[in-house]
């Protein structure tokens, strides 16, 4: 990830102007009622072709929409009954019908695209000068040909490209819309991110995510959003590798583990007001921006997310682009339903809300 250019300015730049076409679409609805989800995970999704194919797609283009449909699908099937069932009893489920046939058939389409991206790089031939996630990957198999065993090869470059897609999208959309969500139910806090980058960058001056430490309020409200509305209740299994004695429980070695991300970041003991949203767990009393050991949306360790950063980089320039550019309220309703969706990742309920250019009469 990181030779891939992460916190360099060619990815960054890329980010930018994905948010800008964002703020564009929102724009086109004038004020009136819009459903925020769709042109929000496009834009989260076309962040990943950039990471993963070197290039953005157009929001119309027909493929696009097609792997936008097919991992929609595979969010929805994933972390589900039916994918359950299949996965316990795979060589039952795969003869008989159901919601998991027509998810399959997604997550073959992913992976297709993917496949078809690959073939390409390779047509190109552009290794002595790597780009993206499919040249590097393309270039290890290369020289690890003769090691062997070696597992880099096009059907695990297939799945990688699609793991890309499922932990780069769902969550990095669904952080955007409860943030979304938040503003328009929180009226008070969202004028004090207007006033906030209003009074530090005015109306023109472009705001990088090196540009963070200039804005408190705002990274404390990023970091509210994804503490009381967690995306990812559980971390990735882990196995133990030995006998592990931890706050004086036995756990043998071969356990497998959950990370519980859900009891540390609504723990009472670490947060004044856990069931509460409120920016100023990350404040203290001067108005400083404050890291709290308790937060760990993305795990921690060597084992925590590897697009941690790449989250942190979309997050802050799509949440900063779109406050800078509207006013969010709901649409002529007393609030918001703020009850999570859960799946494999929590989200809110579908929802509406008014998106007033900040010049709008």
């Amino acid at each position: 990830m990181r030779r891939l250019g992460l916190g360099k300015k060619g990815l960054e730049h890329q980010i930018e102007e994905v948010a800008q076409e964002l703020v564009q679409i929102f724009a086109q609805a004038k004020g009136q009622p819009l459903d925020p989800m769709l042109p929000i995970t496009n834009s989260a999704c076309n962040v990943i072709c950039t990471l993963a194919f070197g290039h953005r797609f157009s929001l119309e283009d027909k493929e696009f929409l097609k792997l936008m449909e097919a991992l929609e699908s595979g969010f929805k099937f994933i972390g589900s009954f039916f994918h359950t069932l299949y996965e316990i009893f795979p060589f039952v489920m795969k003869h008989l019908p159901g919601p998991h046939q027509k998810a399959l058939l997604s997550i073959e389409t992913v992976l297709s695209f993917g496949k078809k991206e690959v073939e390409r790089h390779k047509e190109h031939h552009s290794l002595h000068e790597p780009r993206d996630f499919i040249d590097f990957y393309l270039l290890q198999m290369g020289e690890n040909k003769d090691v062997p065993d070696c597992t880099f090869d096009d059907e695990n470059l297939s799945q990688a490209i699609f793991d890309l897609f499922l932990a780069g999208t769902d969550t990095t959309s669904g952080t955007l819309q409860w943030a979304l969500l938040l503003m328009a139910s929180h009226p008070d806090i969202q004028d004090k991110v207007h006033k906030e980058i209003e009074d530090v960058f005015g109306s023109s001056q472009i705001i990088h995510y090196q540009d963070r430490k200039k804005l408190p309020y705002t990274t404390a409200v990023i970091h509210e959003v994804m503490r009381s509305k967690y995306v990812v209740l559980f971390g990735l299994p882990r196995r133990t590798t030995e006998d592990v004695d931890m706050l004086g429980y036995f756990i043998p070695k071969g356990t497998t583990v959950f990370p519980d991300f859900r009891s540390v970041l609504l723990d009472p003991k670490e947060w004044e007001t856990p069931d509460e949203f409120n920016p100023h767990h990350f404040l203290d009393k001067d108005g400083h921006f404050v890291q709290r050991e308790a937060f760990l949306p993305f795990g921690a360790g060597l084992r925590a997310c590897v697009g941690e950063q790449l989250a942190w980089i979309e997050i802050f320039i799509f949440f900063t682009s779109l406050l800078r550019a509207f006013t969010f309220r709901p649409p002529g309703v007393k609030e918001l339903n703020q009850e999570p969706v859960v799946g494999l990742t929590t989200h809110p309920h579908p929802y509406k809300l008014c998106a007033i250019p900040t010049s709008y009469p």
